[in-house]
């Protein structure tokens, strides 16, 4: 996929796409709703991504990152992360974390570092997706914004 995409602000109706393309990846969606929801990548031929952020004060979880199999290796993915971190400054959001099965090494491109799971801040701790959806063998990862 080389066409151009517009990155917009997610609203209540992406969030059936979201869980389709997130199942699509075998991806947990038990606890997603809209609000999670953050940006939409599109193009001509409609969504190519999404991505989710879940605000604890001033640490962030962002989650629900997924592209199209057609749009990876484009810069959607690298597009959404990017856009996301200026959102999240703005909800004063100081430091972003993730979990992620297998694209450590795609964040680690974006500045994330690899961080113990005990260390994670006891609000990302006690999320749904760190304490029962994601597999405890999943990266976590933060980064300062």
């Amino acid at each position: 996929m080389t066409e151009r995409v517009h990155i917009r602000a997610a609203t209540d109706d992406d969030l059936p796409t979201a869980i389709e393309m997130l199942g699509m990846a075998e991806l947990p969606t038990q606890d997603l709703s809209s609000r999670h929801l953050a940006l939409v990548a599109e193009s001509g031929a409609g969504v190519a991504g999404v991505i989710g952020l879940e605000a604890f004060g001033d640490v962030g979880l962002l989650r629900s990152l997924i592209v199209l199999p057609n749009a990876r290796g484009s810069g959607v993915g690298s597009s959404l992360v990017k856009s996301l971190e200026p959102i999240a400054r703005e909800r004063g959001i100081k430091e972003l974390w993730l979990l992620t099965i297998d694209a450590d090494q795609f964040f680690s491109r974006l500045n994330f570092n690899v961080r113990r799971r005990e260390f994670a801040p006891e609000a990302i701790q006690g999320s749904e997706e760190f304490s029962a959806l994601c597999p405890g063998d999943a990266v976590l990862m933060s980064k300062y914004l």
